[in-house]
């Protein structure tokens, strides 16, 4: 049975719909950063061609052909043997351990599983079997270079190819669930990408996705600095006021958005240790697009690096408030008692500051990352609920496991990164008690690789192994 023919079958039962996809979304298929922008030096990509084409089949269409066939052909139960296994909520370590795949889920969990007749046996050696890791915040439609001028020297269609490339990448790295944080103006092509992650046509994470992040004229993703006269479009949706910010979400989440990202802050200045940001949209503004997400059950997250954007996100209700540099006694008060997330982001703070374009540049870059820490550790000592997020694009995708690196760096324990990402993450993703541990009835989404990240968090950088939902892309 070919991709196609399995992803017409699964129209006769809506129930077997894949995560991520609602039955509205189904019908449709069914129809015939960053925080920061840098100038210097730009990544060039090759124009269309037979090569392209072809590559993008090699890299592409083939691996998907391959993972769907061998999702068809492996028995239907499999059983993993390790080393070790790692118990997310109880921060034990298994010795040995194994688990017992049915289909696409988890069905026990032990040091010695069930060994159903016929089930194949994967005996994987001295490594560590944990649940898939989760990205909270990256950019699947940007790569290391200018990202305003991504905007202007790629096509959407080109964008979409190297956005598929990156999910692929970010899978073999050994994240099985990530949530997008905007197509920095690609529009609703993340929905596409979603989409065909989930009928199986391309191999990818799970995904949350927010189409195009919202922002204001003038604001934090505009196109700045160009001749106006030729009329270059900002890398955000424009909204102004509570009235346009309604009208933009429900035009997103037409298009098939699963959550909401505004930038609420920007731009950013630090000088001389003093860190200041500018809002965009006032608490008024923020609650009533909170409100109109939450009319139509979903959520609202935040790019806001510091005060009083943090604090208008916090009283409006957001679901994360995203890099989380500067929260202030109140807005880290509402946070803990509204349940919600800092994701500090260390990673492209930490990229920006090794790939300055000057000495001088390096050493500002440095000072931000510098205090940034500092501001991270007071927020973990009042309690501030935290999950993970690395911003990738902007930086290679598949290289982002070094954000759990980065939060033990500066003030957690391994165990404490590792719970905030996965534990945490599935909360933010909507995937609560279906993702982020290994446990019966949850999605199959292993990983393994050697050494024990209770003791070194860096192993995470040398996944060897991994299974989504019972099928094994990298062994």
């Amino acid at each position: 049975m070919n991709t196609l023919t399995s992803f017409m079958t699964q129209t006769q039962d809506r129930s077997r719909l894949p995560l991520g996809i609602s039955n509205r979304q189904f019908m449709e298929l069914e129809s015939p950063v960053s925080h920061r922008k840098q100038r210097t030096g730009h990544f060039l990509i090759a124009k269309f061609g037979a090569i392209l084409a072809f590559l993008t089949f090699l890299l592409f269409v083939l691996p998907a052909a391959c993972a769907f066939a061998q999702s068809q052909s492996t028995p239907q139960s499999t059983v993993l043997h390790a080393a070790r296994l790692l118990d997310i909520e109880t921060d034990k370590i298994i010795s040995p351990g194994e688990i017992l795949v049915h289909g696409e889920h988890i069905a026990e969990v032990g040091s010695s599983v069930t060994h159903p007749a016929g089930a194949e046996t994967l005996d994987l050696g001295d490594v560590t079997l944990m649940p898939g890791l989760i990205d909270a915040h990256v950019h699947l439609f940007l790569h290391p270079g200018a990202e305003d001028l991504q905007t202007v020297e790629e096509s959407v269609p080109q964008r979409t190819i190297l956005a598929m490339l990156a999910a692929r990448a970010d899978l073999m790295a050994g994240f099985t669930s990530e949530r997008d944080m905007g197509t920095e103006g690609a529009g609703s092509a993340d929905t596409a990408v979603r989409n065909a992650i989930n009928s199986g046509l391309v191999p990818g994470h799970r995904m949350r996705i927010s189409g195009n992040a919202i922002s204001i004229l003038g604001g934090h993703e505009d196109a700045i600095g160009y001749n106006p006269a030729q009329h270059v479009i900002p890398n955000a949706n424009y909204a102004n006021n509570a009235e346009e910010l309604i009208a933009v979400i429900r035009e997103e989440l037409k298009e098939g958005a699963d959550f909401i990202k505004i930038y609420e802050t920007g731009r950013d200045s630090f000088r001389d240790g003093h860190f200041s940001s500018v809002y965009q949209y006032t608490e008024a503004e923020l609650a009533a697009a909170v409100q109109e997400a939450a009319r139509m059950g979903t959520r609202v997250a935040v790019h806001d690096m510091g005060e009083p954007g943090t604090l208008y996100a916090a009283q409006a209700g957001v679901e994360s408030i995203d890099h989380a540099a500067q929260l202030s006694d109140e807005t880290m008060r509402l946070m803990r008692e509204k349940h919600i997330f800092a994701l500090p982001t260390f990673a492209i703070f930490e990229y920006f500051a090794d790939h300055a374009a000057s000495p001088a540049a390096a050493a500002r870059e440095h000072q931000m990352l510098d205090y940034h820490a500092q501001q991270f550790r007071i927020q973990l000592a009042a309690g501030v609920p935290v999950a993970v997020g690395s911003d990738v694009g902007p930086f290679p995708h598949g290289t982002q496991a070094r954000e759990y690196e980065l939060m033990v760096k500066f003030g957690m324990t391994p165990l404490a990164a590792l719970q905030a990402g996965l534990l945490n993450g599935a909360d933010l993703l909507g995937w609560k008690d279906r993702i982020g541990a290994l446990k019966s009835g949850y999605f199959a989404d292993v990983i393994a690789m050697p050494g024990n990240p209770l003791e070194d968090i860096s192993v995470l950088e040398r996944v060897s192994f991994v299974m989504k939902g019972g099928v094994i892309y990298r062994k």
